[in-house]
């Protein structure tokens, strides 16, 4: 995630883009023009690109050379090595044959033609002349000048020192050299406070060291001076999604948007981002306006795989990824989303290679743990139990240096003042509440703990929409924790609330009986929820404890779960989890909560599928017991679980991992 701030890279793209013949007439033009106020032959060395087009072709000539020889030995590897071999080479060849901007142009439309006279298809051709055009501009400060004599650069001290150090930063970006790069993009900050293109590319190098939370800072003081920085704005909402802040992402990025509407990829970052929020149809929306103007922009092409996969179309999906592998074999979420489409066998050996070379390649920590997560799943498919536990352990290891640190006190005290300020009393107080609505339906229980399964099936009812999670209570909590934590809300806020929330339901059906929200933390509020509906139902999922944990740990989730990433972590959380659903228990009324345990789910779904259903007034539909049929949308980590007949392979899972998860054994013991 890096875009130049040079504004040069616009004018390349312009010139490289046009035609070999519009391009020297263009050239042509322009010495005429100036020929006729006598400058034509001070202007003409400059425009003359004969050496520049020999450049092109013999860089073209080396790339293609080499991806050829490589790709034999091993494609995911040896092709990133061409490009970063062919990086190398421009930098030393753009110093000895003095490019200025429109012999840069001519060598980057020379280069691209070549590549595609040398075989290389034309989105891989169109992608690598990207990159080079990035890396021409990012040392242009270092080139020799163009024309005169090569004196010394003229000018005050301090701009010339400030030229020398942002060239300097560029060179080790562009070379992978981050963290010489943050040095000196840090002493340009320090010199200059307000340099936005210092503070810009430091935060892009921080992001490349997996320092995001760092980088976000970086990146909102670039909009702040800047707020027309649709760079900026990008890489801000990108970030932002990775650290978990999907909301204020949307925001940042729609920014991007409209300071640039055709900037791709600000479009295929904006598509990501509603597919965390599970707006499916805007996310490929996205995906297609970027795909209608380059059919095989690798991104998109993942975007909408990505699409497929959360809607069940498998097939498509897989598809789609090897569209994109095929135009960029080292994309790492790429081949980590693969092992997600269905369960692993030995016979997926070439995979676990590739993916294992490419997560031991050096990758930011973020990709990293992605691969790390897969490789684990891959793994625990094939029953390397010892292996799936040593890249799950090192995945949650990296993906903590995104995650805030997980606050046991803060944590335990949250649940105190839930328990303290929602008594007996006080809940039956509010009988009658604020809204009689029965539409709402609450699904919840720990993270993995069947939540998706049981969703699936009651949403298999005709009369039912299963809206999946909903973050409505969480912001609605996160905007009142503080009256919240002491009590009752007041009515105007609890009447507000309601036609909200109802309003939020109809969004996603506007006549079902039922509607399900199935976020898992709502277990939090439903001291909270039943006052705003008193008569709304709400389905429990109790897991064995150590499973329902050990699936967290297994989990890519988002950052803002921080406590899934460690297994001490984990327990605690749990405890406090099983606590305060102990105490829901004895203060709402009774018939408010049905417990439904997972193991007895699956062992008999369609004695456990008739309860739950007579439990929300619900009359049996054969629908529900072919429930892997249904066509919906899941966005949650059991999208293809939901999908299969019922298995029964879950069920005291931990067993294969008894030596390795020592802070989990404590829980069987707990009333779960």
């Amino acid at each position: 995630m890096f875009d130049s701030v040079n504004n040069e890279v616009c004018a390349v793209n312009c010139a490289a883009s046009l035609g070999e013949t519009d391009c020297d007439d263009q050239w042509n033009e322009g010495v005429q023009r100036r020929d006729a106020y006598g400058v034509h032959s001070l202007m003409l060395p400059f425009f003359n690109a004969r050496e520049a087009a020999e450049v092109g072709t013999a860089l073209a000539d080396l790339y293609a050379s080499n991806r050829t020889a490589r790709g034999r030995k091993s494609p995911h590897i040896e092709q990133a090595k061409s490009l970063k071999e062919l990086l190398r080479r421009a930098a030393s060849d753009v110093r000895t044959a003095r490019l200025n901007i429109f012999k840069r142009a001519k060598l980057a439309h020379c280069f691209k033609w070549r590549l595609l006279e040398k075989g290389v298809d034309g989105a891989t051709a169109d992608a690598v002349t990207q990159m080079l055009l990035l890396h021409l501009a990012l040392n242009k400060s270092s080139a020799v000048p163009d024309c005169g004599p090569a004196a010394a650069p003229t000018g005050r001290p301090d701009s010339v020192k400030k030229r020398q150090l942002f060239a300097q930063g560029n060179e080790y970006f562009s070379q992978g050299a981050y963290a010489e790069s943050v040095a000196v993009y840090e002493e340009l900050v320090r010199r200059y406070p307000r340099y936005v293109d210092a503070l810009h590319n430091l935060g892009a190098a921080l992001t490349k060291l997996g320092r995001y939370k760092e980088a976000q800072v970086l990146f909102r003081q670039v909009v702040a001076i800047n707020p027309g920085h649709a760079q900026g704005h990008y890489n801000l909402g990108t970030v932002l999604r990775w650290l978990g802040d999907i909301a204020e992402s949307e925001s940042s990025l729609r920014c991007a948007l409209r300071l640039n509407p055709t900037y791709a990829a600000a479009r295929t970052s904006l598509g990501e981002t509603l597919v965390f929020r599970g707006r499916l149809r805007d996310a490929k929306t996205q995906f297609a306006k970027v795909l209608k103007a380059a059919p095989r922009d690798v991104d998109a092409l993942f975007g909408i795989g990505q699409v497929a996969r959360l809607e069940g179309r498998f097939d498509e999906a897989r598809a789609m990824y090897e569209r994109a592998l095929a135009v960029n074999p080292t994309m790492p979420h790429v081949l980590a989303a693969m092992a997600g489409l269905r369960r692993m066998t030995v016979s997926d050996g070439a995979w676990l290679q590739g993916a294992e070379e490419i997560a031991a390649s050096g990758l930011p920590p973020l990709e990293e743990a992605g691969l790390r997560f897969a490789i684990g799943k891959y793994s625990d498919d094939v029953g390397t139990f010892e292996r799936a536990f040593q890249n799950y352990q090192c995945a949650n290891q990296l993906w903590k240096t995104v995650a805030e640190k997980y606050d046991r006190e803060a944590r335990t005290r949250y649940v105190d003042d839930l328990i303290s300020g929602y008594s007996r009393k006080l809940t039956f107080s509010v009988v009658g509440g604020d809204s009689g609505s029965t539409r709402p339906f609450f699904l919840v229980g720990m993270m993995r703990s069947g939540t998706s399964l049981a969703e699936q099936i009651i949403a298999s009812h005709p009369e039912v929409c299963g809206a999946g999670e909903l973050g409505f209570w969480s912001d609605a909590v996160r905007r009142h924790e503080a009256s919240i934590r002491r009590g009752l809300l007041d009515e105007p806020t609890r009447q507000k609330l309601a036609k909200e929330y109802l309003r939020v339901l109809t969004e996603h059906s506007a006549h079902a009986r039922r509607v399900v929200d199935k976020a898992p933390v709502n277990s939090d509020y439903l001291g909270v929820i039943h006052s705003v509906f008193p008569n709304a139902r709400i389905i429990y999922m109790r897991r064995d404890p150590i499973d329902s944990c050990l699936s967290c740990y297994f989990q890519q989730f988002s950052p803002g779960l921080n406590f899934t990433m460690d297994l001490s972590d984990l327990a605690h959380y749990y405890r406090e989890h099983n606590r305060l659903m102990a105490h829901w228990r004895a203060v709402l009324p009774p018939g408010t909560i049905l417990d439904v345990p997972y193991a007895e789910l699956v062992a008999d779904p369609e004695t456990w599928t008739r309860k739950m259903l007579k439990f929300l007034g619900l009359e049996w539909d054969e629908r529900c017991r072919d429930f892997d049929k249904t066509q919906r949308a899941v966005v949650t980590a059991s999208y293809w679980q939901v999908r299969q007949k019922i298995y029964k392979d879950s069920v005291g899972r931990w067993r294969n991992y008894r030596n390795f998860i020592g802070p989990l054994l404590d829980l069987k013991d707990l009333d779960n």
